[in-house]
């Protein structure tokens, strides 16, 4: 019966989404025909600026495919080999998929999404889409780390040495996520079941096993998703602190990214305290305390309803906890109450478990392959302009790869928009923002966030990011023209004719190329506002 029952629920479900994946089509194909830059001619020759990405994973193969579709030349250089494109995506497990809807989730135009939560495969397969679409195999170099990046006697950027290239701009696209991260726990080798880490479960058996999932992030929704396909009989979720679990509704996630501040405000116990009441209900003792300092908008939350009804139903356990070590038959654990803080008073007990599942996220990445200065304190990553920019080169924006907590999303238009500022700054040396400016736009910020418990960069939300994005074209009046460009991906002929025009008119060559290469800076080297 709760079979038959489920069924109908799956049915009913279907038949009320109907309407909404068809206008979702609807837009997903005006996006494609409207948006989407044209793809060169096979073997086109490109011009100028030519961009360096660094990483092929989602937001370097993005940012190559709106570079080349503007008629701009790049090179992806990626570390790993062609099966590492698509970044983290390639090296998650099967049953892994994206826990929010993908209409937040369009990295670029040409994207189509045949349902609402897609899964690995099908996020990979729009990714590869995208790379033959604008014939970015011929432009990836894989099997090349970047070891360092430097400049030539012409401002221009030489990637390790000068055998690859040179380059008038550069995408940093390396990610947040890494290598596994596995730390050692004492006890490990006395454990007589299997440890893995959460991107290693492929091919184990966890039918009808007790599953202990160290970490309460978003590694642990993928080690719940596991649990669940393969029949576990019991999952245990040893978590070091309280975090925010919130709804997987699009509605619900958009309109917390409404937040315009960034960060927590006198009404931000309005939406935290809906949340508990609607969506935790009877499980609110997991929920961060009202006085933890532990608001919704100073951290990234999980985006997961399942994970609800798995403790209610009781295949699920939230254990609040110090993991102390590991026994025989399971993990070693100070459970303590709610509100007592990590490393407080509590009760050791082992949490039996057949499989132990480390999901302790990934190592970052390190931008320690650009140049010193850009780490220069006070303005060192995240604390840059509009968070990706350096000030001390505007010539190179780290996409995706600097922020630490947010509400939104990383594979969003967001990508394009970077892209598209970097290419206006590389093109037009009147956009060009001065450090001095950039640096005042950083200090600005951090004025606006000066009461949030977190760095004015360590948590934002995506209404906040495209209020960065309208105040850096709006700011400088020689940015106008390129607006419509910037934001929607289209016009670009109009601007690059102006600026054109007004380069030959200060006597230098198209994009200011001439007037960059005579002083020395290339296109990195920023003097307007």
């Amino acid at each position: 019966m709760p079979q038959q029952q489920q069924q109908q629920q799956s049915w009913t479900a279907s038949i009320l989404s109907f309407p909404f994946m068809v206008i979702f089509q609807l837009i997903q194909w005006l996006a494609d025909k409207m948006l989407s830059p044209n793809p060169p001619q096979h073997s086109a020759r490109l011009g100028r600026p030519k961009v360096a990405i660094i990483g092929a994973g989602i937001t370097g193969v993005t940012a190559a495919a709106h570079c080349v579709g503007h008629g701009c030349d790049v090179v992806i250089f990626e570390a790993g080999s062609k099966e590492n494109l698509g970044g983290i995506w390639s090296r998650v497990n099967s049953t892994s998929g994206l826990q929010i809807h993908s209409l937040m989730y369009r990295f670029h135009p040409s994207v189509r999404w045949s349902q609402g939560y897609p899964d690995k495969q099908q996020i990979l397969s729009q990714v590869r889409q995208l790379w033959k679409r604008y014939d970015l195999d011929e432009k990836t170099r894989f099997g090349t780390k970047v070891d360092k990046v430097y400049q030539d006697e012409q401002g221009r950027w030489i990637i390790n040495n000068t055998s690859l290239g040179r380059f008038d701009g550069i995408v940093a696209a390396i990610g947040t996520c890494g290598d596994a991260k596995v730390p050692h726990i004492p006890g490990m080798e006395k454990f007589k079941g299997t440890i893995c880490h959460s991107s290693e479960l492929a091919g184990k058996d966890a039918a009808g096993k007790k599953i202990a999932v160290i970490g309460g992030g978003a590694s642990a929704v993928e080690a719940l998703e596991f649990a669940d396909a393969e029949g576990a009989a019991k999952t245990y979720v040893l978590a070091r602190s309280d975090k925010w679990i919130i709804p997987r509704n699009a509605l619900v996630d958009i309109l917390l990214s409404f937040n315009l501040l960034g960060r927590e405000t006198a009404l931000s116990w309005i939406p935290e305290a809906l949340i508990r009441r609607l969506f935790y209900r009877d499980l609110q003792g997991i929920a961060p305390g009202k006085k933890s300092g532990r608001g919704i908008f100073t951290d990234t939350p999980m985006v997961n309803s399942d994970v609800m009804d798995k403790l209610r139903a009781g295949t699920a356990e939230w254990v609040r906890c110090d993991v102390e070590g590991f026994a025989e038959r399971g993990v070693e654990v100070n459970r303590r109450a709610r509100g007592v803080p990590a490393g407080g008073p509590g009760k050791h007990e082992v949490i039996e478990a057949d499989l132990v599942v480390m999901a302790t996220g990934y190592k970052r990445p390190q931008l320690s392959f650009l140049p010193e200065d850009c780490f220069d304190e006070p303005y060192g990553p995240p604390n840059w302009y509009l968070q990706t920019f350096p000030p001390t080169h505007p010539s190179v924006s780290a996409i995706n790869c600097t922020y630490v907590s947010a509400i939104g999303t990383v594979g969003n238009w967001h990508i394009g928009i970077y892209t598209r500022i970097l290419l206006m700054f590389l093109l037009d040396p009147l956009t060009r923002p001065a450090p001095f400016w950039m640096e005042r736009w950083i200090d600005m910020t951090r004025l606006l966030k000066a009461s949030s418990p977190t760095g004015a960069f360590d948590f934002f939300t995506y209404i906040e990011l495209l209020w960065w994005f309208c105040f850096c074209v709006a700011f400088n009046p020689f940015r106008w023209k390129w607006a419509v460009f910037v934001f929607f991906g289209v016009g670009f002929a109009l601007p690059k004719w102006i600026t054109d025009t007004e380069a030959s008119l200060r006597g230098g060559e198209q994009g200011g190329e001439g007037e960059d290469s005579r002083n020395g800076a290339g296109r990195d080297v920023g003097t307007s506002i």
